[in-house]
């Protein structure tokens, strides 16, 4: 068997082997770090932390939280680097989190330096290292380690609030709490340890088989990338959890037993393709949120990569990272033995639906053409679209939001034998009746999630029109330029119940009369037209249109 630092000469059918006896902690290993731990969260809880000014003179801690591969589950044999985020009292939203950080890393960092509380619960030495802006670190010896044991501290705002009384688990996030951090966020995660219990958890509750392929990328990320490209400007472990977990969920279809081989091998051609890259989930965070849905969709306008972390919709975790790098060892890697099989064959990855051509994500306009699509292939997960057509059926699809309107069109003719103009139309909650674009995408339409969409079929020179009742949900219509109000008015009654003696139809605050023509009226292709009941005793009222 081969040694840790020789991947590279380990067969694929000898990965899972490989990830038992060389990558997973010792039991050993795992007490002295817990032993650490308890002993710096002791230190924490037990502590007051004093300011010399400001509103935040004292703060207490309510809750320690070991995150990374130590509280997820997918820590590496001989990696002792711990991260703990700390929530405080005195951080009682984003902006106060923001205006007194700084203040409350110096207390910490005084603190941590006269260590004597740390030294009489069972630490022998305590060092307090150069930490990121946003971290303390302290870099500790138990009495029965050689190595250190780096442990970062990083302070939150306890944006999620407290637990379930006896539960570990986090309360699930509301929009709110979403559209505060939105609001207070200047630069693209700053206050993801806020969210960090979700961020853990989500790695965390995935299958063991999972884990293993996580500790294998992360090894070789560590042992191929990192150590010989120590100064570059690298992706963070986060990001390549992010990225294989994805790998997995797309490429098996959550299945938990697969070919560790398969898996390794497939996040490396991901790699090498790391530009085209669009991963996104919504646990968390639902779209249908405006102001949730809002941001999410410019996020994934933007250049690529892009891996928007699960728990916090502000952070592109593969932004502005030397992906070349990674894309180059990636290459190199698929030519090792690691990836290829007992009969000398490379070993084939998993199908994540890669594309060869995309349009634009800028947002359609009239005369848009598929012609000005540019060339890139997302790799990005698929979506459920549910279509109906009123009452009468619903068909549901497995679609990629890069893939053409048109596409969409195409298999619903197919599976109802429609033969004249199919319109596609969706609403958001709060928001106007869309038609759809055949010439471009679901992403164009900001369409990343399962969507309802409305379908209905027109024979030149009929029209879509839009119907917006007092609900303010839309209905899609079909008539004549041609024809009178009245007969829109009868398919209202025939669809909604509303008789059609009690109906009011409006266009542009006009009220239309029953013997009035549509296209008279100015009404034309799209037009939303609102719905009102009449009052009882109402006198009509004339419009000559």
């Amino acid at each position: 068997m081969a040694q840790p630092g020789e991947l590279y000469r380990t067969p694929a059918s000898r990965l899972d082997a490989f990830v038992t006896q060389w990558l997973q902690p010792k039991r050993r290993q795992k007490e002295e770090v817990l032993d650490t731990l308890w002993a710096v969260e002791q230190f924490l809880k037990n502590e007051r932390f004093l300011g010399e000014q400001g509103p935040h003179r004292s703060a207490r801690v309510l809750k320690v939280v070991m995150v990374g591969c130590y509280g997820n589950g997918t820590a590496l044999r001989n990696n002792l680097d711990v991260e703990l985020v700390a929530f405080l009292s005195c951080f009682h939203s984003f902006q106060d989190e923001a205006d007194s950080r700084q203040t409350i890393l110096h207390m910490i960092q005084r603190k941590a330096w006269s260590c004597q509380d740390l030294l009489e619960l069972g630490l022998w030495d305590v060092q307090v290292t150069q930490g990121p802006p946003s971290g303390v670190v302290l870099s500790i010896k138990t009495w029965d380690s050689t190595t250190p044991t780096t442990v970062t501290i990083v302070p939150a705002y306890r944006a999620l609030g407290p637990s379930a009384p006896g539960g570990q688990a986090p309360p699930f996030p509301n929009a709110a709490c979403y559209q505060d951090l939105i609001a207070a966020c200047d630069y693209p995660g700053q206050f993801s340890p806020s969210f960090s219990e979700l961020q853990r958890n989500f790695v965390k509750h995935q299958p063991t088989k999972l884990k293993s392929l996580l500790r294998l990328v992360k090894h070789w990320y560590l042992q191929y990338v990192k150590a010989r490209c120590p100064k570059a400007h690298l992706p963070p472990l986060y990001a390549l959890e992010l990225l294989t977990i994805y790998a997995w969920e797309v490429g098996t279809h959550m299945e938990t037993a697969f070919q560790l081989d398969k898996g390794f091998t497939t996040v490396m051609e991901l790699l090498q393709d790391s530009e085209s890259l669009c991963i996104y989930w919504n646990h968390f965070y639902s779209l249908q949120d405006p102001v949730i849905g809002d941001l999410v969709r410019k996020q994934l306008q933007r250049e690529r990569p892009i891996i928007l972390d699960p728990a916090d919709p502000t952070h592109n975790v593969a932004e502005g990272y030397r992906w070349d790098i990674m894309a180059q060892r990636a290459s190199q890697c698929l030519k090792q033995d690691c990836c290829y099989d007992s009969e000398d064959n490379p070993v084939p990855g998993w199908d994540v639906q890669l594309l060869l051509a995309t349009p634009s994500l800028h947002t359609p306009f009239p005369g848009f053409e598929e012609a000005t699509a540019r060339e890139t292939s997302p790799s990005t997960r698929v979506i459920q679209v549910t279509v109906e057509l009123w009452n009468s059926w619903k068909l549901s699809f497995r679609v990629n939001p890069y893939d053409p309107v048109k596409k969409l069109m195409k298999k619903i003719q197919r599976s109802k034998g429609f033969s004249g103009q199919l319109h596609l139309s969706f609403q958001e909650p709060g928001g106007e009746r869309q038609p759809l674009n055949p010439t471009c995408t679901l992403a164009s339409h900001g369409i990343f999630s399962d969507t309802l969409f409305s379908v209905v079929e027109t024979v030149f020179p009929e029209i879509q029109v839009f119907v917006k009742g007092p609900d303010g949900e839309s209905q899609a219509y079909v008539t004549h330029p041609n024809s009178f109000v009245s007969s829109l008015k009868q398919q209202i009654e025939f669809q909604c119940g509303l008789p059609k003696k009690q109906q009011q139809l409006e266009l542009r605050g006009q009220v239309l009369q029953n013997w009035l023509v549509l296209g008279s009226c100015g009404v034309q292709e799209n037009n939303t037209l609102i719905l009102s009941k009449k009052q009882a005793g109402e006198a009509p009222f004339v419009s000559t249109c």
